[in-house]
């Protein structure tokens, strides 16, 4: 299971015109701790950001899933209303959750929520559905995890004793 973080990050961007301006802008992104967060958040800004910045903060995100396209304009936060029944109550129960799906417009993210919510057998109502203040969405990669020079990792380790 993911586990998002939103990230603050606060930096000089540069326009189209040339001009310098100070920004401090959303991220979300997988990781398994706020260490590992934060060490990702440098990682990506260092690739971004031109000179200095500072991550201002880290948060857990309230972000169950995200739906990432190959176009869209905006990161649109939805917030859903799941609807279960509580056997032992009786009683109808809500379950809030949030996604973020990538659109043009709200249309379309709600379109694009319905077509990857199809799997869902429990009703749900959108109860909100915004642009959202994140930017760019980093999911985990494989590729990222560096093994230190100094480190030798566990299956190439030989010299270890036998468990026979």
């Amino acid at each position: 299971m993911e586990t998002w973080f939103e990230s603050k990050v606060k930096y000089t961007k540069v326009s189209e015109n040339g001009n310098e301006y100070k920004v401090t802008e959303n991220f979300l992104l997988d990781a398994v701790s706020f260490t590992d967060a934060e060490t990702r958040m440098i990682r990506q800004m260092e690739q971004i950001a031109k000179g200095e910045f500072t991550v201002t903060d880290i948060k857990k995100s309230k972000i169950a899933e995200v739906f990432p396209y190959d176009n869209g304009e905006w990161w649109f936060k939805a917030t859903l209303n799941l609807v279960t029944i509580d056997e032992e109550a009786g009683k109808e129960k809500k379950i809030r959750t949030c996604y973020l799906v990538m659109a043009d417009d709200i249309k379309q993210a709600l379109e694009r929520l319905d077509e990857r919510l199809n799997y869902l057998v429990i009703p749900y109502v959108v109860s909100a559905m915004a642009v959202s203040t994140i930017i760019d969405v980093f999911p985990y990669n494989p590729a990222e995890i560096s093994v230190p020079d100094n480190y030798t990792p566990v299956e190439n380790n030989h010299g270890g004793t036998d468990s026979n």
